[in-house]
Protein backbone atom coordinates (compact mmCIF):
# COMPACT_ATOMS: atom_id res chain seq x y z
CA UNK A 1 0.00 0.00 0.00
CA UNK A 2 0.99 3.59 -0.31
CA UNK A 3 0.72 4.94 3.04
CA UNK A 4 2.71 1.68 4.21
CA UNK A 5 5.27 2.33 1.67
CA UNK A 6 5.89 6.00 2.67
CA UNK A 7 6.13 4.91 6.12
CA UNK A 8 3.09 6.72 7.59
CA UNK A 9 1.30 3.11 8.43
CA UNK A 10 2.62 -0.56 9.02
CA UNK A 11 0.48 -2.88 7.18
CA UNK A 12 0.76 -6.82 7.28
CA UNK A 13 0.57 -8.20 4.32
CA UNK A 14 -1.53 -11.43 3.28
CA UNK A 15 -1.53 -13.36 0.70
CA UNK A 16 -5.43 -14.03 -0.65
CA UNK A 17 -4.96 -16.59 -3.25
CA UNK A 18 -8.51 -17.52 -4.07
CA UNK A 19 -7.87 -18.70 -8.00
CA UNK A 20 -7.89 -22.30 -8.68
CA UNK A 21 -3.95 -23.74 -9.03
CA UNK A 22 -4.69 -24.91 -12.84
CA UNK A 23 -5.70 -20.74 -13.08
CA UNK A 24 -2.54 -19.23 -12.01
CA UNK A 25 -0.34 -21.80 -13.64
CA UNK A 26 -2.30 -20.97 -16.53
CA UNK A 27 -1.70 -17.17 -16.11
CA UNK A 28 2.17 -17.74 -16.06
CA UNK A 29 1.89 -19.74 -18.83
CA UNK A 30 -0.07 -16.83 -20.98
CA UNK A 31 3.11 -14.19 -19.22
CA UNK A 32 5.86 -16.29 -20.85
CA UNK A 33 4.75 -16.09 -24.11
CA UNK A 34 4.10 -12.56 -24.19
CA UNK A 35 0.48 -11.83 -24.52
CA UNK A 36 -0.21 -8.42 -22.93
CA UNK A 37 -1.95 -7.90 -19.14
CA UNK A 38 -5.03 -7.23 -20.73
CA UNK A 39 -5.42 -10.06 -22.71
CA UNK A 40 -4.06 -12.32 -19.88
CA UNK A 41 -6.81 -11.13 -17.55
CA UNK A 42 -9.46 -11.44 -20.43
CA UNK A 43 -8.34 -15.16 -20.86
CA UNK A 44 -8.08 -16.12 -17.14
CA UNK A 45 -11.98 -13.98 -16.90
CA UNK A 46 -12.78 -16.64 -19.91
CA UNK A 47 -11.82 -19.58 -17.60
CA UNK A 48 -12.92 -19.13 -14.53
CA UNK A 49 -16.80 -19.34 -16.54
CA UNK A 50 -16.29 -22.04 -18.33
CA UNK A 51 -14.92 -23.99 -15.39
CA UNK A 52 -17.85 -24.08 -13.27
CA UNK A 53 -19.34 -26.09 -16.66
CA UNK A 54 -16.28 -28.07 -17.19
CA UNK A 55 -15.53 -29.24 -13.69
CA UNK A 56 -12.30 -29.57 -12.58
CA UNK A 57 -11.03 -33.14 -13.79
CA UNK A 58 -9.25 -32.31 -16.99
CA UNK A 59 -8.43 -35.66 -17.99
CA UNK A 60 -12.20 -35.87 -18.14
CA UNK A 61 -12.70 -33.62 -20.67
CA UNK A 62 -13.41 -34.54 -24.39
CA UNK A 63 -15.41 -33.48 -27.78
CA UNK A 64 -19.09 -33.63 -26.35
CA UNK A 65 -18.16 -31.75 -23.38
CA UNK A 66 -16.35 -29.10 -24.66
CA UNK A 67 -18.74 -28.17 -27.77
CA UNK A 68 -22.06 -28.52 -24.80
CA UNK A 69 -20.20 -26.13 -22.54
CA UNK A 70 -19.67 -23.47 -25.37
CA UNK A 71 -22.70 -23.53 -26.61
CA UNK A 72 -24.47 -23.15 -22.67
CA UNK A 73 -21.85 -20.37 -22.32
CA UNK A 74 -21.74 -18.55 -25.45
CA UNK A 75 -26.03 -18.59 -26.26
CA UNK A 76 -26.61 -15.63 -24.37
CA UNK A 77 -23.32 -13.68 -25.19
CA UNK A 78 -22.92 -11.05 -28.43
CA UNK A 79 -20.73 -12.63 -31.01
CA UNK A 80 -16.98 -10.57 -29.75
CA UNK A 81 -17.75 -11.64 -26.19
CA UNK A 82 -18.49 -15.35 -27.34
CA UNK A 83 -15.28 -15.22 -29.17
CA UNK A 84 -13.21 -14.14 -26.37
CA UNK A 85 -14.30 -16.64 -24.55
CA UNK A 86 -13.39 -19.48 -27.01
CA UNK A 87 -10.30 -18.04 -28.30
CA UNK A 88 -9.37 -17.94 -23.66
CA UNK A 89 -10.55 -21.30 -24.05
CA UNK A 90 -8.33 -22.88 -27.05
CA UNK A 91 -5.48 -21.22 -24.80
CA UNK A 92 -6.31 -22.87 -22.04
CA UNK A 93 -6.59 -26.22 -23.91
CA UNK A 94 -3.20 -26.11 -25.37
CA UNK A 95 -1.26 -24.97 -22.08
CA UNK A 96 -3.60 -28.10 -20.67
CA UNK A 97 -1.90 -30.62 -23.63
CA UNK A 98 1.12 -29.51 -23.35
CA UNK A 99 1.59 -30.20 -19.80
CA UNK A 100 -0.14 -33.74 -20.29
CA UNK A 101 -3.39 -32.60 -18.66
CA UNK A 102 -6.13 -33.45 -21.33
CA UNK A 103 -6.02 -35.05 -24.48
CA UNK A 104 -3.97 -33.79 -27.30
CA UNK A 105 -5.60 -31.58 -30.12
CA UNK A 106 -9.14 -30.80 -27.93
CA UNK A 107 -8.83 -26.93 -28.69
CA UNK A 108 -9.83 -28.04 -32.22
CA UNK A 109 -12.87 -29.07 -31.03
CA UNK A 110 -13.47 -25.65 -29.91
CA UNK A 111 -16.48 -24.56 -32.18
CA UNK A 112 -15.92 -21.15 -33.99
CA UNK A 113 -17.84 -18.12 -33.66
CA UNK A 114 -19.50 -16.56 -36.85
CA UNK A 115 -17.31 -13.31 -37.39
CA UNK A 116 -17.71 -11.48 -40.65
CA UNK A 117 -14.31 -9.93 -40.67
CA UNK A 118 -14.43 -6.22 -41.73
CA UNK A 119 -18.09 -6.12 -42.17
CA UNK A 120 -18.80 -2.83 -40.30
CA UNK A 121 -17.73 0.73 -40.82
CA UNK A 122 -15.47 2.67 -39.57
CA UNK A 123 -16.58 4.96 -37.06
CA UNK A 124 -14.65 8.38 -37.48
CA UNK A 125 -14.78 11.92 -36.76
CA UNK A 126 -13.40 14.86 -39.01
CA UNK A 127 -9.95 16.38 -38.15
CA UNK A 128 -11.14 19.52 -37.10
CA UNK A 129 -13.41 18.05 -34.88
CA UNK A 130 -10.27 16.05 -33.59
CA UNK A 131 -8.45 19.41 -32.84
CA UNK A 132 -11.38 19.96 -31.12
CA UNK A 133 -11.47 16.76 -28.30
CA UNK A 134 -7.35 18.17 -28.00
CA UNK A 135 -8.67 21.74 -27.19
CA UNK A 136 -11.28 20.47 -24.94
CA UNK A 137 -8.60 19.36 -21.91
CA UNK A 138 -7.96 21.77 -19.91
CA UNK A 139 -4.60 23.09 -19.68
CA UNK A 140 -4.79 25.27 -16.39
CA UNK A 141 -5.47 21.68 -14.29
CA UNK A 142 -2.83 19.14 -14.03
CA UNK A 143 -5.63 16.21 -15.60
CA UNK A 144 -6.04 18.37 -18.33
CA UNK A 145 -2.20 18.60 -19.22
CA UNK A 146 -2.17 14.59 -18.66
CA UNK A 147 -5.15 13.97 -21.02
CA UNK A 148 -3.95 16.49 -23.10
CA UNK A 149 -0.63 14.49 -23.95
CA UNK A 150 -2.41 11.07 -23.86
CA UNK A 151 -5.20 12.41 -26.78
CA UNK A 152 -2.32 13.80 -28.69
CA UNK A 153 -0.22 10.40 -28.96
CA UNK A 154 -4.02 8.85 -29.87
CA UNK A 155 -4.86 11.10 -32.41
CA UNK A 156 -1.49 11.87 -34.09
CA UNK A 157 0.12 8.52 -34.13
CA UNK A 158 -3.38 6.06 -33.80
CA UNK A 159 -2.19 4.34 -30.68
CA UNK A 160 -4.19 1.49 -28.93
CA UNK A 161 -5.43 2.66 -25.63
CA UNK A 162 -3.38 -0.50 -24.63
CA UNK A 163 -0.60 1.33 -25.88
CA UNK A 164 -1.15 4.42 -23.63
CA UNK A 165 -1.59 2.11 -20.52
CA UNK A 166 2.10 0.16 -20.79
CA UNK A 167 3.88 2.99 -21.64
CA UNK A 168 7.09 3.80 -20.05
CA UNK A 169 8.86 6.43 -19.50
CA UNK A 170 12.02 4.83 -21.03
CA UNK A 171 9.94 3.88 -23.80
CA UNK A 172 10.63 7.96 -25.05
CA UNK A 173 14.00 8.57 -26.97
CA UNK A 174 14.48 12.19 -26.93
CA UNK A 175 17.61 12.27 -28.57
CA UNK A 176 16.04 10.95 -31.39
CA UNK A 177 12.87 12.24 -31.31
CA UNK A 178 11.41 8.50 -31.79
CA UNK A 179 8.56 6.52 -29.34
CA UNK A 180 8.94 2.86 -28.74
CA UNK A 181 5.36 0.88 -28.99
CA UNK A 182 4.73 -2.66 -27.76
CA UNK A 183 1.72 -4.00 -29.14
CA UNK A 184 0.46 -7.44 -29.51
CA UNK A 185 2.80 -10.30 -29.12
CA UNK A 186 4.90 -8.02 -27.42
CA UNK A 187 6.05 -6.40 -31.09
CA UNK A 188 8.71 -3.70 -30.36
CA UNK A 189 7.72 -0.74 -33.13
CA UNK A 190 9.52 2.51 -33.47
CA UNK A 191 7.55 5.29 -34.53
CA UNK A 192 8.50 8.95 -34.63
CA UNK A 193 7.30 11.72 -31.64
CA UNK A 194 5.25 14.52 -32.90
CA UNK A 195 6.67 17.42 -31.86
CA UNK A 196 3.10 18.79 -30.34
CA UNK A 197 2.96 15.76 -28.58
CA UNK A 198 6.33 15.39 -27.26
CA UNK A 199 6.17 18.98 -26.31
CA UNK A 200 2.96 18.09 -24.02
CA UNK A 201 4.45 15.15 -22.37
CA UNK A 202 7.34 17.15 -21.42
CA UNK A 203 4.81 19.42 -19.71
CA UNK A 204 3.29 16.58 -18.26
CA UNK A 205 6.47 15.28 -17.04
CA UNK A 206 7.69 18.21 -15.19
CA UNK A 207 4.42 19.91 -14.14
CA UNK A 208 2.23 16.99 -13.05
CA UNK A 209 3.55 13.64 -12.73
CA UNK A 210 5.22 12.52 -9.75
CA UNK A 211 8.67 11.78 -9.13
CA UNK A 212 8.42 7.92 -7.78
CA UNK A 213 10.18 4.85 -9.05
CA UNK A 214 7.11 3.95 -11.06
CA UNK A 215 8.16 3.80 -14.68
CA UNK A 216 4.86 4.20 -16.06
CA UNK A 217 4.34 7.16 -18.40
CA UNK A 218 1.00 8.20 -17.25
CA UNK A 219 -0.29 7.64 -13.57
CA UNK A 220 -3.38 8.66 -11.79
CA UNK A 221 -3.45 11.73 -10.57
CA UNK A 222 -3.88 11.36 -7.21
CA UNK A 223 -1.96 8.86 -4.36
CA UNK A 224 -0.57 6.15 -4.79
CA UNK A 225 -0.22 7.33 -8.10
CA UNK A 226 -0.43 3.98 -9.72
CA UNK A 227 -0.67 3.43 -13.29
CA UNK A 228 -3.50 3.79 -15.27
CA UNK A 229 -5.76 0.50 -14.76
CA UNK A 230 -6.61 -0.60 -18.17
CA UNK A 231 -7.37 0.81 -21.73
CA UNK A 232 -10.82 1.47 -20.40
CA UNK A 233 -9.37 4.21 -18.35
CA UNK A 234 -8.12 5.75 -21.38
CA UNK A 235 -11.72 5.53 -23.10
CA UNK A 236 -13.12 7.62 -20.18
CA UNK A 237 -10.39 10.42 -20.75
CA UNK A 238 -11.19 10.69 -24.44
CA UNK A 239 -14.88 9.96 -24.15
CA UNK A 240 -15.06 12.95 -21.02
CA UNK A 241 -13.05 14.96 -23.80
CA UNK A 242 -15.67 14.17 -26.46
CA UNK A 243 -18.39 15.47 -23.93
CA UNK A 244 -16.64 18.80 -23.58
CA UNK A 245 -17.28 19.45 -27.60
CA UNK A 246 -19.73 20.95 -29.23
CA UNK A 247 -19.60 17.92 -31.74
CA UNK A 248 -22.99 16.48 -32.87
CA UNK A 249 -23.61 12.74 -33.91
CA UNK A 250 -20.68 11.32 -32.35
CA UNK A 251 -20.39 7.70 -33.66
CA UNK A 252 -18.42 6.20 -30.54
CA UNK A 253 -16.59 7.84 -26.65
CA UNK A 254 -13.75 5.11 -26.64
CA UNK A 255 -10.58 5.96 -27.89
CA UNK A 256 -10.49 4.12 -30.68
CA UNK A 257 -12.57 6.54 -32.52
CA UNK A 258 -9.42 8.69 -32.98
CA UNK A 259 -7.19 5.92 -34.11
CA UNK A 260 -10.09 5.45 -36.89
CA UNK A 261 -9.95 8.94 -37.77
CA UNK A 262 -6.17 9.00 -38.07
CA UNK A 263 -6.37 6.52 -40.40
CA UNK A 264 -9.49 7.36 -42.81
CA UNK A 265 -7.78 10.94 -42.60
CA UNK A 266 -4.58 10.23 -43.97
CA UNK A 267 -6.30 8.16 -46.57
CA UNK A 268 -8.50 11.14 -47.37
CA UNK A 269 -5.14 13.39 -47.74
CA UNK A 270 -3.23 10.27 -50.31
CA UNK A 271 -1.07 8.53 -48.16
CA UNK A 272 -0.93 5.65 -49.13
CA UNK A 273 -2.48 2.42 -47.53
CA UNK A 274 1.02 0.95 -46.81
CA UNK A 275 2.01 3.87 -44.60
CA UNK A 276 -0.90 4.04 -42.70
CA UNK A 277 -1.04 0.44 -42.09
CA UNK A 278 3.22 1.22 -40.99
CA UNK A 279 1.73 3.29 -38.66
CA UNK A 280 -1.43 1.22 -37.51
CA UNK A 281 1.42 -1.70 -36.95
CA UNK A 282 -1.63 -3.68 -38.62
CA UNK A 283 -0.07 -7.53 -39.36
CA UNK A 284 -2.22 -7.47 -42.72
CA UNK A 285 -2.91 -4.66 -45.12
CA UNK A 286 -5.88 -6.45 -45.46
CA UNK A 287 -6.62 -4.64 -42.41
CA UNK A 288 -6.16 -1.39 -43.38
CA UNK A 289 -8.15 -1.53 -46.22
CA UNK A 290 -10.94 -1.56 -43.56
CA UNK A 291 -10.50 2.51 -43.85
CA UNK A 292 -10.51 2.57 -47.80
CA UNK A 293 -14.55 1.87 -46.71
CA UNK A 294 -15.05 5.95 -45.87
CA UNK A 295 -12.76 7.20 -48.55
CA UNK A 296 -15.06 8.68 -50.61
CA UNK A 297 -13.50 10.43 -53.10
CA UNK A 298 -11.13 8.06 -54.41
CA UNK A 299 -14.37 5.57 -54.20
CA UNK A 300 -16.21 7.75 -56.69
CA UNK A 301 -12.91 7.49 -58.74
CA UNK A 302 -13.68 3.81 -59.33
CA UNK A 303 -17.51 3.51 -59.28
CA UNK A 304 -19.25 2.60 -62.59
CA UNK A 305 -22.11 4.66 -63.83
CA UNK A 306 -25.72 3.30 -63.23
CA UNK A 307 -26.76 1.16 -66.66
CA UNK A 308 -29.29 3.43 -68.02
CA UNK A 309 -30.98 0.05 -69.92
CA UNK A 310 -31.21 -3.57 -69.34
CA UNK A 311 -31.95 -3.13 -65.59
CA UNK A 312 -33.15 -6.08 -64.50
Amino acid sequence: MYLDEQGIIEVNTVQHDSLPPLIVSFTEYLKDRGLRPVTVKQYRCSMLLLLTKLGPNTEKYNITLIQQVVCDVTQPLSRTAAAHVVVGLRAYLRFLSLNGLCLPDLDKAVPTIAQWSLSSIPKYISSNDVEAVIDACDINTDKGLRDRAIILLLARLGLRAGDIVDMQIDDINWAQGTLTVWGKGQKESRLPLPQEAGDAILVYLNNVRPYITNKSLFLCLNAPFRALGNASCVSSIVGAALKRTSIKNLPSYGAHLLRHSVATSLLREGVTLEAVSALLRHNSLDMTMYYAKVDVPNLLKIAQPWPEEGAC
